[in-house]
């Protein structure tokens, strides 16, 4: 539903002095066209820059780790266990950049966010060589956790700053650029060693990189006046029920996608022989085209549905799945890195199209609550704001799960087999939740109130 088209008298949009826009109502078609959508853009393209050096810092350690050969004394236990815990921290501090958005301001935080990833990259340049002990480096790959907040703060920022029907479109596109700083990092990796490069020369190269976001973001980026202060909102978002089914439906999807980051060349090294190399020619291919094909799913969602795009999604990464334990089994290798690259871009695709709901699905419960126009729009932006902080942060604890799954089926049967049959079955239980809750219909209404009730959420819902 779209508000009035009348625009404000004369809206003051930026504070003199300041980077905090007062008024903003990117519903309102008069104001996005005429001023709205040309600050939104420029605010999506540096937030897209400094989430994607949050991502490159947060899958380093998927990189250093292939640099760590038998001098370094570790496992491939070990290995799949400290890449398990950088992927953890990388969940758990979502939750708080989410709520630092509405302390500190939209481009506030990117500044303070983009600055802290000097410490990760500046204490790894500091231990990385032989000699160093298990637990130094699993403290100092702890710190790297920090860079995957850096999507939690920059998705609840710019979520507010597009119109609903450019949600999908936009969000999908900020999240695809910083995913993409996964297969950055491993490219400029592979370019390091085929160059006989140490690890340093790698962290080397991010510094500047880091510094770089924090002055453009403090330069070109807005702070949000109606998104600041309002902490509670992330209370109410993690009273309903919506946020932890689509925090379930987001570990399919971005879980996977960062999982499979982490754990790509560990699985091409360890199962099917591949030096270090070797496995970094291929895992990039599969984070990239995961990365590029996030936005299409959005625009995919704003065409024909978030929920039902997710849905047939999941039919595609079930389907994938099972041809991997087939070729994990043959020890196809072909056919195993052609399969799992599908599976990157599916992974990818269902990124988009399951935040593209998100916002959707919290509109419709404003409209089904009697709201309309800006009223409703607000509402959902609010509560959608608030919620994508923390099916970001769950959706990244799937992350943690296929790592350890991947270390235990290593521990027992010697190849990631046992895992992948996990986690078609967990795809399976995604494909029912999205068509249970999203897109099946209620039967058995009694009377002609309750179906006017509830039918107007569900059928939103399955426009979502």
């Amino acid at each position: 539903m779209t508000a009035p088209s009348t625009a404000p008298a004369s809206p003051p949009p930026v504070k003199k002095g300041s980077h905090w826009i007062e008024e903003w109502d990117p519903e309102n078609e008069a104001f996005w066209n005429e001023k709205g959508e040309k600050i939104a853009r420029r605010n999506l393209l540096f937030s897209v820059l400094s989430e994607h050096i949050g991502f490159s810092i947060w899958t380093l350690w998927s990189v250093l780790v292939l640099f760590m050969g038998p001098e370094y004394g570790l496992t491939p236990a070990d290995k799949f266990l400290l890449t398990s815990m950088v992927t953890l921290v990388g969940a758990v501090v979502r939750v708080p950049y989410t709520f630092a958005v509405a302390i500190f301001g939209g481009r506030n935080w990117t500044i303070i966010s983009a600055g802290l990833l000097l410490i990760p990259t500046t204490a790894a340049f500091t231990v990385m060589e032989p000699g160093t002990s298990f637990g130094t480096f699993l403290l100092v790959g702890l710190l790297a956790g920090i860079g995957g907040g850096n999507f939690a703060s920059s998705m609840t920022n710019i979520n507010a700053f597009f119109p609903l029907r450019k949600k999908g479109w936009a969000l999908g596109l900020n999240a695809g650029g910083g995913n993409i700083g996964v297969p950055v990092l491993q490219l400029i990796g592979l370019a390091v060693i085929g160059a006989s490069g140490g690890p340093r020369v790698l962290l080397g190269i991010y510094i500047p990189l880091i510094l770089l976001a924090a002055t453009l973001a403090a330069l070109y980026m807005d702070n949000l006046a109606s998104v600041k202060n309002d902490t509670g909102a992330a209370v109410d978002a993690a009273k309903d029920g919506h946020t932890w089914i689509m925090s379930f439906l987001y570990v399919g999807t971005f879980g996977s996608f960062i999982g499979y980051s982490f754990a790509f060349g560990q699985v091409l090294t360890n199962q099917f022989g591949r030096t270090p190399l070797q496995a970094a020619y291929l895992t990039f291919i599969g984070p990239l085209l995961g990365s590029l094909i996030r936005p299409v799913g959005g625009w995919l969602a704003d065409r024909y549905g978030g929920a039902r795009i997710t849905l047939y999604n999941y039919v595609g990464m079930a389907a994938a799945t099972a041809v991997l334990v087939f070729a994990s089994m043959r020890k196809s290798l072909p056919l195993f890195v052609c399969v799992f690259v599908v599976l990157f871009v599916l992974s990818g695709l269902g990124n988009g199209s399951t935040y593209k709901m998100i916002p959707g699905i919290f509109q419709a419960k404003a409209v089904a609550q009697g709201l309309t126009g800006e009223e409703a729009a607000a509402h959902g932006r609010r509560l959608s704001g608030a919620s994508m902080g923390l099916i970001g942060a769950v959706g990244a604890l799937g992350g943690v799960g296929i790592n350890l799954a991947f270390r235990q089926s290593f521990l027992s049967y010697g190849s990631g087999t046992g895992a992948f049959v996990a986690f078609l079955a967990f795809y399976a239980a995604c494909f029912a939740v999205t068509w249970a809750v999203y897109l099946r219909r209620p039967a058995g209404r009694t009377t002609a109130g309750s179906a006017a009730s509830e039918a107007k959420p569900q059928l939103s819902y399955a426009e979502v």
